[in-house]
């Protein structure tokens, strides 16, 4: 294994935390600097931003007195256009655009070293190994410690890690989206993490899973737990590493200190073989 990997795959951070929400607030259960503060206080310090969620400064200012304890992460190369709008993207991910990147956020950051710096979209026109090849660069600079991608298919992890190992991989995975699973073997096979963003299914299972069979399994499980359907489904996440040998972190994202300390005790929620053959059944893989 590289020896600047961040973690080998038997000793995976347990949780992390998504701040794609994080924004400045008043409201005491909403305070940004109180909630990663919690977070460390409680044993989560893989924190995780982007250039495009526009708040790479405020975490910066959050960790300032504790960058030690973080494993930071951030991601680069989307783009929203001069709309402003959300669905006007585009990629940026050719070398120039890399090293630009990265030198705004860390300086927006304030940090001198990202921990694990991830391309945050698959490139139509750059190849994988030219983005990843600045990538490597950057770790050869000292700029970044590890490498990660996201929203990839198999062969672009593939010729990604031939270029320089990929230290992980984020995709969405829930109970409410499967779709990543067809990669699992080859990441057990290089040894990436999976880094499993929107566990709650961009908030679906904890509101209430559109799926009825999901909806009632989710209750029935949640019942015998003592704990809400949010967390069963968080825990059925947190399961899969054991069950599928891959290393799995999931990523909730929270800016309610009320929900990171619910979300870290999912972690902790152990589920029977009968939870999760109910829960497995109710939910359609790929």
């Amino acid at each position: 294994m590289s020896e600047n990997l961040l973690w080998s795959p038997s000793d995976v951070p347990v949780q992390a935390l998504g701040l794609m929400r994080l924004s400045p607030s008043d409201e005491d259960d909403r305070d940004p600097f109180a909630l990663m503060r919690e977070a460390l206080d409680m044993g989560v310090s893989l924190f995780d931003t982007a250039e495009l969620y526009g708040n790479e400064e405020l975490v910066g200012k959050a960790i300032a007195g504790r960058r030690d304890e973080v494993t930071l992460c951030t991601k680069f190369g989307v783009i929203i256009g001069e709309s402003g709008d959300f669905d006007d993207w585009s990629v940026q991910a050719d070398p120039a655009s890399v090293h630009r990147s990265c030198e705004a956020s860390l300086r927006r950051l304030g940090v001198d070293t990202i921990d694990l710096y991830y391309l945050h979209h698959r490139s139509d026109e750059t190849p994988i190994e030219d983005t990843v090849g600045a990538m490597a660069e950057l770790v050869e600079a000292g700029k970044v410690r590890a490498l990660g991608l996201s929203n990839v298919t198999v062969d672009d992890v593939r010729r990604a890690h031939a270029v320089h190992p990929i230290q992980a991989v984020q995709e969405q995975w829930s109970l409410s989206s499967r779709g990543v699973e067809p990669m699992l073997p080859i990441l057990a096979e290089l040894g990436i993490t999976l880094v499993a963003h929107s566990p709650l299914g961009h908030g679906s299972l904890a509101a209430g899973a559109q799926n009825e069979p999901l909806t009632e399994a989710l209750a029935r499980v949640a019942r015998g737990r003592s704990a809400t359907a949010a967390q069963v489904a968080l825990a059925w996440v947190h399961h899969q590493g054991s069950r599928r040998g891959q290393p799995v972190v999931p990523l909730p994202g929270a800016t309610r200190i009320s929900r990171l300390r619910a979300n870290i005790a999912a972690s902790r929620i152990e589920l029977s073989p009968a939870d999760l053959h109910l829960l497995d059944g109710a939910t359609t893989p790929p």
